[in-house]
Parts: structure tokens; C-alpha cells; sequence
């Protein structure tokens, strides 16, 4: 490990790396690396919540139920000057009606939590689709994405949104307390339903509904526009996040809206003489039979209704034939 020049770490469970970490030959490498500023160390997702001075175990508070509280992270970050406790999936919105934000902790449980870290330790917070780029070598912290980085001291919240560099003392003044955040945009702390990108469940519901609407519409852009759109939700929920939103429902739902489409064009396809041809026929072979009879003002009114409704009539030696006028030039 000392010798590579990236090291990748990503999805899981903090807890159990932090057993197979912690104490151990891979715990001491990357603890030397960062201090060494040796290579490029990238910490995704549950990796990152290993990096702090204290860690969450999402899994036990989460999905167990367990009571909420710290572990002894791999403290990797006090070679940035940096003593915090690592929270990613900061803005987690996938819960609809509860509050999963801080890692599917939540206002309640991070308030909690908050209140036992060691003294002189914040919170840091990084967005779901952001990188914290933290460069020991330029001394600079970056900040690119799509959120932000969250600075959290005693239930008060500052954010550093992307993008942003910042000189690397700024950012340890601010989580430190000793300055305000730098590039400052203080939020309030939002509700559930206004942190981050709607749940897959509500992007599945909004997409049937423009479908049907551009279906009604006869809008062919619409419903391929909805389908990119839900594709891309798709890609986006399944690539960042740690447990299945509907993702398996949703991919179910792309199906059905691309048969239909299909099904749209197809029809948009066919040759329009092979619906109207029962009724042409029949008024055709009237029309015959009105001019045979010397019936002519009433053949010629036939003729006249299907020239209005886009027939074009010949009549020759052979016969008489009929096509289906094209779109005016």
C-alpha cells in the first residue's frame, strides 16, 4: 500500500471495517500513507465514515435498531489537522416521509449523537454526489459536485457548496470554531423532504404521469424525454446509494414505458390504408354500383366525401383504385 499510487476504499459497512481495520496491518497503512501524503487515498461512501476521529455504524442504528452511538474511527484526518467525525450521504433524501439525511441518522439521532463526541470534535458532512478533495501537498481543501460540505458545531450548520477551494487553515479554523466557514452559505437545517433529490419512489411517480400526459398528447419527445430521464434516475440511485430504493421496481417500470412507446410508434408506423380499407372498400364498391345504375350525382358525392377525408380516387381502364392522401407540401 505504501507504494501505490491510488488506493480506493468504498461501499460497506463502517463497522465491520473498522474491525478488520482498526489495530491492524491495513489501519497502520493508511494511517501512514495520509500522514506521508503518499499517492491519491479515495474514501467513498461507508470508507469515508471510517476517516474521523469518531464513526457511525449505520447498519446497527439503521437497520437494527440499535442504540445510536460513536465508534473509534481510523482518525485518518488528523493529518489534515481536521478532528471531526466523517458523515457522508450527508443530504440523504431517500427515506420520503423520514429523515434519513446525516447517513440515515436523522435531526433526532445526530442531535444525540452530537451531543457525546469528544470535546473539540465536529461534524463534517459530505453531500451524496460530492468529493471533498483535501490536498496535503498544496495545503488546499476542494470541494466539487453536486452538494456541498458541511461544517456542524453544536447543532449549528455552515456549508461550503460546490465548487470550492479553499486554503486547508480555513477549513481547520472553521472546524475548530476559531472562524467562520469560509465561501460561507448558512443553511437552516431542512426538513427531510427538502434535502437532496426526491426518492426513487417519487421520480417512478412523476415519470408514469408526464408519460400518460405526452401519451394523451400524442407528445413522441415527451415520452422519450420521461424514459431518459427515469433511466437516468435509475443509474443514479443504483451507483450511489448503499441498499435498494425500488431500484429492481423502477427498471420494471422503464420496461413497461419503453414497450408502450413502442407500441406508440408502431402504430405511428402502419400504413393507414389498412384501417380505413373495410369501410373505402365498401363505399367504393356503393359508388360502382350508383354510377352502374346512372346514379351519378350520388356517386360523385361519395367521390366527394372521401377526397375531403383525404382518399385520392382514380378510376381507369383497369378499375378504379384509392391511396390515402399524403401531408400537404
Amino acid at each position: 500500500m505504501s507504494t501505490a499510487d491510488w488506493v480506493f476504499a468504498g461501499p460497506g459497512s463502517p463497522s465491520y471495517a473498522l474491525t478488520r481495520w482498526r489495530g491492524a496491518p491495513v489501519g497502520t497503512a493508511l494511517r501512514d500513507r495520509v500522514i506521508g501524503g503518499t499517492g491519491v487515498t479515495v474514501l467513498a461512501s461507508a470508507a469515508a465514515a471510517t476517516a474521523g476521529l469518531a464513526a457511525i455504524p449505520v447498519y446497527e442504528i439503521y437497520k437494527a435498531g440499535a442504540k445510536p452511538a460513536w465508534l473509534d474511527g481510523l482518525d485518518l484526518l488528523t493529518a489534515a489537522g481536521l478532528r471531526v467525525a466523517l458523515i457522508p450521504h450527508y443530504d440523504n433524501a431517500e427515506g420520503g416521509t423520514h429523515d434519513t439525511r446525516y447517513c440515515y441518522l436523522g435531526e433526532r439521532r445526530l442531535s444525540e449523537m452530537e451531543a457525546s463526541l469528544p470535546d473539540g470534535t465536529s461534524v463534517l458532512g459530505v453531500d451524496e454526489h460530492t468529493v471533498l478533495i483535501l490536498d496535503l501537498t498544496a495545503q488546499t481543501a476542494g470541494v466539487r459536485g453536486r452538494g456541498g460540505v458541511t461544517i456542524r458545531r453544536h447543532g449549528e450548520s455552515a456549508v461550503i457548496p460546490a465548487p470550492a477551494v479553499i486554503p486547508l487553515d480555513q477549513l481547520r479554523a472553521a472546524v475548530s470554531g476559531e472562524a467562520a466557514v469560509p465561501q460561507r452559505d448558512v443553511r437552516p437545517i431542512a426538513g427531510p423532504a427538502d434535502a437532496g433529490p426526491p426518492p426513487l419512489t417519487e421520480v417512478m411517480a412523476s415519470a408514469e404521469q408526464r408519460f400518460e400526459q405526452a401519451l394523451a398528447a400524442g407528445d413522441g419527445s415527451g415520452m422519450i424525454i420521461t424514459i431518459l430521464d427515469l433511466e437516468y434516475a435509475i443509474g443514479d440511485w443504483a451507483g450511489d446509494t448503499e441498499e435498494d430504493q425500488g431500484t429492481s421496481q423502477a427498471r420494471a417500470l422503464l420496461r413497461a414505458l419503453i414497450g408502450r412507446l413502442g407500441d406508440y410508434v408502431t402504430r405511428g408506423l402502419q400504413d393507414p390504408a389498412d384501417k380505413l380499407r373495410p369501410a373505402v372498400d365498401q363505399l367504393l364498391r356503393l359508388r360502382t354500383d350508383l354510377r352502374a345504375a346512372g346514379r351519378y350525382a350520388e356517386a360523385d358525392a361519395i367521390r366527394t366525401a372521401l377526397t375531403a377525408g383525404g382518399i385520392q380516387i382514380g378510376d381507369d381502364a383497369a378499375g378504379t383504385s384509392w391511396s390515402v392522401a399524403g401531408p400537404p407540401a
